[in-house]
């Protein structure tokens, strides 16, 4: 494994151009045109408050019957906005969005969710951690609609916590389990189990977990939808996922505020999806702020989507395991983001822009362009990228390639660079330029990297 300076770095990347890579995206130019195909939903103007339809605020009284049925209503009538007024508004199970209805969650609203899983069965198609299944049901949730919305100045609070949900993840490493104790059980033998059944090929529909397995649903989960926006609400406490569109096109996350610091508690994760812009949203987490993602190994291949044509844009990044990654459920491939203006900094976000996979996942990473990241402080590398991640191995080695980083500048990290391909997947074709990186405690590390080219790099001490 090479240690090595910025200083000496491209010297070395020098003498990598030696493999042929793939032609490449137009890059930035091609931004204006891949916004312009990210559709809004547009509703009819009217309103359909929960309170029309039974709804009692003060946390006594279950409303989920009460906003099921102003978004009935609302469907019925062709669209509108379904409205939680100021309040505090007790909701024991999940919501499912219908199309065209915007679920308009009010300043001052409180939406309470109960935090006994036997609430959200049930079973629902869903994805866990990039395998289809049938599961407890996402807290909010929508399943082949299209033009749907969930918006407002309010909150979404899952309640989940060391006494609920967290416990079911198991032993998360350091000293930080979430309430689960040596001896407690946890979702290990679930998730083989689900593993095994998408190796088999066993049809998702047959793939049926729930009560006992312990796994935890996403909190808003639209599944092959069209049309879709999640704007301006602030969510906190979540069971794992937060923000997880899966397989939709057309999907827009604008000024939302992520504070949940549990175990996979992922800020925003778009799976196997094409056309999403995430913008002006605040990330405050347990895992990643934003992981882009496209399926498990068996189970990606099989549906073999992509995410690709994702946008993010003037965020910020606090507390987390990466900033913006890429991976790791990533087998279906993952092609064309685009990262820029985005703050990160915390002692606690370990990375700015992260890649991962390994040759049991697979797939393809190619074009990601990032430009004007202002980096504050970060536990580990600034820019990161592992191809042996969790040291799995199998068939199928990833490709990643095409990487354009710009005007990064951090002011303090462990690394500047972490860059660990193998021998049979190098990483190539790394342009890095107008950076710089200040205070790194240790050198750069490179391994199995072809194509790297440093332009008006800088490492200050």
């Amino acid at each position: 494994m090479q240690l090595i300076r910025l200083g000496v770095l491209a010297f070395l990347a020098a003498a990598c151009w030696n493999r042929p890579v793939s032609a490449e995206p137009a890059g930035w130019e091609a931004l204006p045109s891949i916004l312009a195909a990210i559709e809004l939903p547009a509703f009819p103007d009217r309103e359909f408050s929960i309170v029309d339809h039974g709804a009692v605020s003060g946390g006594n009284t279950d409303c989920k019957p009460a906003i099921d049925a102003a978004i009935a209503a609302c469907a019925q009538a062709g669209g509108g906005k379904v409205v939680a007024p100021a309040g505090e508004w007790r909701v024991d199970g999940p919501i499912h969005l219908r199309s065209n209805v915007n679920l308009h969650v009010a300043r001052g609203a409180t939406l309470k969710f109960s935090a006994d899983p036997q609430h959200y069965l049930p079973a629902v198609f869903t994805r866990f951690e990039g395998t289809e299944l049938l599961n407890y049901s996402p807290l909010v949730y929508a399943l082949d609609q299209e033009n749907i919305a969930l918006t407002g100045e309010g909150t979404l609070d899952g309640q989940a916590g060391p006494g609920a949900w967290w416990p079911w993840k198991g032993k998360w490493g350091g000293e930080v389990d979430h309430g689960w104790r040596q001896g407690d059980p946890d979702q290990t033998a679930a998730v083989k189990r689900l593993g095994e059944l998408a190796d088999a090929g066993t049809p998702p529909a047959e793939r049926l977990f729930g009560e006992g397995d312990r796994l935890r649903p996403s909190f808003v989960q639209p599944y092959r939808c069209r049309r879709v926006l999640i704007e301006g609400v602030t969510i906190i406490n979540a069971p794992m996922w937060i923000l997880n569109p899966v397989l939709c096109e057309s999907a827009t996350i604008r000024g939302v505020t992520v504070n949940s610091h549990g175990p996979n508690n992922d800020g925003c994760n778009p799976e196997s999806c094409r056309g999403v812009l995430i913008e002006s949203c605040t990330f405050d987490t347990g895992d990643d702020c934003i992981a882009i993602k496209s399926g498990r190994n068996a189970d990606g291949r099989r549906l073999n989507r992509p995410s690709e044509n994702i946008v993010v844009r003037n965020c910020t990044m606090r507390d987390g395991h990466g900033g913006v990654t890429l991976g790791s459920e990533m087998s279906g491939g993952i092609r064309n983001v685009f990262v820029e203006e985005c703050e990160m900094s915390s002692p606690r976000l370990e990375r700015a822009i992260r890649l991962k996979s390994n040759s049991l996942r697979g797939g393809f990473l190619e074009n990601l362009f990032v430009r004007n990241i202002r980096v504050g402080e970060v536990s580990d590398a600034v820019i990161h990228v592992d191809l042996r991640y969790f040291g799995e191995t199998g068939e199928y080695p990833p490709v990643v390639r095409n990487l354009h980083l710009d005007q990064i500048t951090s002011q303090k990290s462990m690394r500047p660079l972490f860059l660990l391909g193998t021998a049979e997947s190098p990483i190539q074709n790394v342009v890095i330029s107008n950076s710089k990186f200040a205070k790194a405690a240790k050198p750069s590390v490179l391994e199995h990297v072809e194509s790297l080219r440093l332009e008006n790099v800088t490492q200050p001490e």
